[in-house]
């Protein structure tokens, strides 16, 4: 039987591979459900190409265009928040690819779990923000979560076959962004438009400038510790520039296993998307030949301070995180605004820790309120710079 996918985000740059992967393997996988938060017109061209049985445009503004563009397909079409987290309930899914940036994919994907449906988890936010309720509702509804990131795609591979195997500790790489060995007074002055311009992937905006503050290996290593059930002294992270080793485990005997290959976000989908078993692909092959040399080194947690704050709150847990995620999706969305600075996100991020108040056993209703105080405390900080 096909594997019906919900895709969450289909617009983005995670959904649109997600898509390609599908469009290749139709006798495998088909689409039940598009989502998208602004972007009416791709969600239109999807919708039209794969048919799926629902589609969700969060912008209600758009709704009267999505409607009318597919008036004359077999095609539901809904608006607004609480329309995504229903469709995830659907009888018509079997996975739930949450590929949405950001706080905004918390709930959908609670309630994808709640109806026990299988996650594939491109949206780390979640598991940042409220990874002890996370794991906690899928091992109550006994739900797999398989990561979609390519870090955590590779621990997943390399941690296949050893499950009686202790981990000593894991390996992330990072690319190292595009500001790899720069310092804090040429940080001050970069623009949006080189934060925007990653060396080794295509990623969204958001995403792209969390890699060049290194938030989002902070990130990463924080949803690693609720994925394998790590502590923060199990999770080291190397810059490995050239992004061929995706990550690394290794074992109490001292062995280590890797994940290579060139970076394509579409093998880590489509593996996370047909698990337990591997798909025949045309994808671009690595060659040896082709990278003789594959260096590493450590990242630089005093020039990219995103990173030491990662490791402090993941120390720290309650809502420290979520207090760090929301800071830095307001920030973020300042700087590709032209609001702040490169280095004003870190001063952001660091004053909301200090401000908001700290939650040591947070419940959902915990993670909204933290959410949003901090949104409104980020935003009026930044109004202050501006």
């Amino acid at each position: 039987m096909k594997k019906r996918i919900a895709i969450l985000g289909s617009t983005g740059s995670i959904g649109t591979q997600a898509l390609e992967v599908i469009a290749a393997n139709p006798e495998v996988f088909s689409v039940s459900v598009l989502t998208a938060g602004e972007n009416a017109d791709l969600l239109i061209e999807q919708a039209v190409k794969f048919l799926p049985d629902e589609v969700v445009i969060c912008s209600e503004n758009k709704f009267d265009q999505v409607k009318s563009a597919l008036a004359g397909f077999p095609v539901k079409v809904y608006k607004g928040a609480e329309a995504l987290v229903s469709v995830v309930e659907s009888d018509e899914v079997d996975i739930v690819l949450t590929a949405m940036v950001g706080y905004a994919g918390l709930l959908p994907t609670i309630h994808a779990i709640k109806a026990g449906k299988t996650i594939a988890l491109a949206n780390k936010e979640t598991l940042v923000v409220a990874g002890e309720l996370i794991t906690a509702l899928a091992k109550q509804y006994q739900v797999n979560i398989y990561p979609v990131d390519s870090e955590h795609a590779a621990i997943f591979q390399c941690l296949t076959g050893e499950e009686n195997n202790p981990i000593e500790k894991i390996i992330l790489t990072a690319s190292g962004g595009p500001f790899r060995g720069r310092d804090k007074a040429f940080l001050a002055s970069v623009t949006k438009a080189q934060a925007l311009k990653h060396p080794n992937w295509s990623m969204g905006a958001k995403i792209t400038i969390d890699s060049a503050t290194l938030m989002n290996k902070g990130l990463e290593v924080i949803e690693a510790k609720w994925l394998f059930d790590l502590k923060a002294s199990q999770i080291e992270v190397i810059v490995h520039p050239q992004s061929i080793i995706h990550s690394l485990v290794q074992f109490e005997d001292g062995s280590m296993k890797a994940q290579m290959g060139l970076p394509d976000m579409k093998l880590p989908i489509q593996y996370a998307l047909y698990y337990p078993l591997r798909l025949k692909s045309d994808f671009p092959r690595f060659n040896f030949v082709d990278y003789p040399s594959l260096t590493f080194e450590k990242p630089d947690l005093e020039t990219f301070r995103n990173l030491a704050i990662a490791y402090e709150v993941l120390e720290k847990g309650g809502n420290a995180a979520c207090i760090v995620n929301a800071a830095n999706e307001i920030a973020v969305d300042a700087f590709l605004h032209d609001k702040i600075g490169f280095l004003d996100i870190s001063d952001v991020i660091v004053e909301s820790l200090a401000k908001i108040a700290y939650v040591e056993n947070p419940s959902y209703t915990d993670y909204v309120q933290t959410n949003e105080a901090t949104r409104r405390f980020a935003s009026e900080m930044i109004q202050v710079k501006v």
